[in-house]
């Protein structure tokens, strides 16, 4: 069996807007010293990386291999407009460069949940259809629901609707434990019954006041969950994407701290 894999998300360095969006080989070098081996990147960042030979090369730099590409768009029609579509086929390609990463997919969140039913199955048909192609070119994909006051996928209610329409053929699930639980949903409860579906997790910390905590400081249950992960035959990523608030002015050392956590509490239970 092979072992549960650790990697970091770009987003702790988005917090800081526009700061570090043309430093990635900075970012790659602080999760390494972090101890971190692998990268989710969004395509936000990956302007000067497109080519995938730079890309692996500032990869091998850093002894970081990519875990999973995170393509954010809106996929508000009922099909692909024509740019995203362009966009989608454009990292579809790059892809195929990288063969055992994820491709995920997320929404960009509205400005509030009008025409809900209409919204949540256009992005279904967008996503299916997306990910038929690109699974068509040997390539894995997944999703991930966020949990802003204007993402259609955000309850309870929601993610039975998301999960049962997801063509699980071409494309899989991606929990976000904070999501969720800001959502109102028990995390391990919804991962133990959407797990033949999950192959990517993303882990952020909450207070209990719904304000997003450093790793190991808030409410969920990560040695809980990770417990659980390992238990099931879990094999694929867990993914750290820390939103505190400290990564608006520190994303660096916010990654450092949620490498000792890892070392100190997680990795001993893998």
């Amino acid at each position: 069996m092979k072992k549960i894999r650790i990697g970091c998300e770009t987003y702790t360095w988005a917090m800081s807007g526009d700061a570090y969006k043309n430093k990635l080989e900075h970012i790659l070098g602080v999760m390494s010293k972090s101890g971190f081996k692998s990268i989710e990147v969004d395509t936000g960042f990956m302007n000067g990386f497109t080519d995938p030979s730079v890309f692996k090369e500032a990869l091998e730099r850093n002894n970081i291999e990519l875990s999973v590409l995170c393509h954010v768009e809106d996929w508000r029609n009922p099909k692909e407009t024509a740019d995203e579509k362009r966009n989608a086929d454009q990292w579809i390609k790059f892809m195929t460069h990288f063969p055992e990463a994820i491709f995920l997919l997320v929404q960009m969140p509205g400005q509030d949940r009008e025409h809900l039913h209409e919204r949540q199955q256009n992005l279904l048909t967008c996503v299916n259809e997306i990910a038929t192609r690109a699974a068509g070119e040997g390539i894995i994909c997944s999703y991930h629901p966020n949990s802003p006051t204007g993402s259609i996928y955000r309850t309870e209610e929601d993610y039975k609707i998301l999960l049962n329409g997801l063509d699980s053929k071409v494309i899989k699930y991606t929990p976000d434990v904070g999501h969720m639980a800001k959502g109102g949903m028990d995390p391990l409860k919804v991962i133990k019954e959407y797990r033949d579906i999950v192959n990517c997790v993303h882990y952020k910390d909450m207070f209990e006041g719904g304000g997003w905590a450093a790793m190991g400081e808030g409410i969920i249950d990560f040695e809980g969950i990770t417990t659980y992960l390992k238990d099931s035959g879990f094999e694929g990523w867990i993914i750290v994407e820390d939103e505190a608030d400290e990564a608006i002015t520190d994303p660096d050392g916010v990654t450092a701290k949620d490498g000792i956590y890892i070392e100190e509490v997680l990795r001993p239970l893998l």
